[in-house]
């Protein structure tokens, strides 16, 4: 193992957290837990349930949500989704988009129902991506009413653009669980557009937050009305949770700091001027990583097409004798946390978040440290 230097504590960044989820959670959220009549109260009473309401009045703002589309929130984190998709939303057969493991993971739900067909489905290599084309009876191919892929791959940092596939009659289903908040979308292109609250919004794990279009609420009625149909555990209902998130509640007693914390995040993410300041920031402060790592004659980004480059998941290469790993638990151990590849992606890679919530003086620090640590070893 190289022998890595210790850091001048002067050089540190004042808050050390890059993880690419949980994200960097403000000090102002954890103080809203404090609220009166919040914390420890019945989620169908009206404080809390005015809190929903704020929030997802709040999305509408920051996602600038279509007229007819519904936001609905249920348990379980947007894992649980790919559940509740597969049992509400895909009819018979979904194609999916996969280049990185959260991609593949909804394909493998899919892939699993009983009660669906063999998903198709289109990969590319990490650090790419692939667009997903109709698929039709003329190509040998039956069934296929759902279309699903990543917006942004988290593990390898890849972004794709959101676009409607046209298929008539069939529903795209896109994750957005480390993207929502972060960049803009035009959500006529989609019918569902879900993600967890712990990444780009910096509240806490638990909970799915979904953005459906009407065609998806009627495909989920239909699917749960059929005569005979399928069996729909309650926690996967979506009919059930579009219901409760009429009423500004859920299903069952949710993580009330998630939606406090939450809730709290999507104004201040609004204050700041919305999507257009949010986006901005989360680009100046990916690029600020992109181009040092093009500038530096140990580092290249992992992700080739720059239109690709994820603007809040930028993953490094190093192409030098120093373990990626080992840098980053020496890093660790001064107090930057969580800059890993994940699981296996990369040859040697460094995954860093820059989401709303990291500062950009804060990341130029974490840039310092790390050629701190290379000049000295290299």
């Amino acid at each position: 193992m190289v022998a890595f230097p210790d850091i001048d504590p002067v050089l540190l960044p004042a808050d050390g957290r890059f993880g690419c989820g949980p994200s960097v959670v403000r000090i102002d959220q954890l103080e809203a837990l404090f609220t009166p009549l919040l914390m420890g109260t019945s989620h169908r009473a009206a404080p809390v349930r005015s809190v929903v309401a704020s929030l997802k009045e709040g999305l509408r703002t920051l996602l600038n949500i279509p007229d007819g589309y519904e936001v609905v929130l249920g348990n379980g984190g947007a894992s649980a989704f790919w559940d509740a998709a597969c049992a509400c939303l895909i009819s018979s057969r979904a194609a999916f988009g996969s280049w990185g493991a959260f991609g593949a993971k909804f394909a493998t739900s899919a892939e699993r129902a009983p009660h669906l067909a063999a998903p198709l489905i289109d990969e590319a290599v990490a650090g790419s991506l692939v667009t997903l084309a109709p698929r039709s009876a003329a190509e040998g191919v039956e069934g296929v009413d759902a279309y699903a892929y990543p917006h942004n791959e988290t593990s390898t940092g890849v972004t794709s653009p959101v676009y409607r596939v046209d298929a008539p009659g069939a529903l795209t289903l896109v994750d957005a669980t480390s993207i929502a908040g972060a960049a803009p979308v035009d959500l006529t292109q989609v019918d569902a557009y879900y993600f967890s609250l712990q990444k780009a919004i910096g509240s806490d794990g638990g909970l799915w937050v979904a953005i459906l279009s009407p065609a998806a609420i009627e495909r989920a009625r239909a699917i749960e009305a059929a005569p005979g149909g399928r069996w729909i555990p309650q926690f996967l209902s979506l009919s059930a949770a579009i219901d409760n998130s009429r009423k500004d509640q859920t299903l069952n007693t949710p993580a009330l700091a998630t939606i406090i914390m939450a809730q709290r995040q999507v104004a201040w993410l609004n204050e700041l001027g919305g999507m257009e300041a949010v986006s901005a920031h989360c680009a100046q402060a990916s690029s600020l990583i992109y181009d040092w790592a093009i500038a530096h004659p140990a580092l290249y980004p992992f992700v080739a097409e720059e239109a690709w480059r994820s603007p809040v998941t930028a993953t490094i290469e190093i192409n030098a004798d120093v373990k990626a790993s080992d840098l980053a638990a020496h890093l660790r151990a001064h107090g930057i946390v969580d800059i890993g590849a994940y699981r296996g992606v990369g040859a040697n890679q460094l995954r860093i978040g820059t989401w709303p919530s990291v500062q950009i003086g804060d990341v130029e620090a974490l840039l310092e440290c790390i050629d701190y640590c290379l000049e000295r070893v290299l």
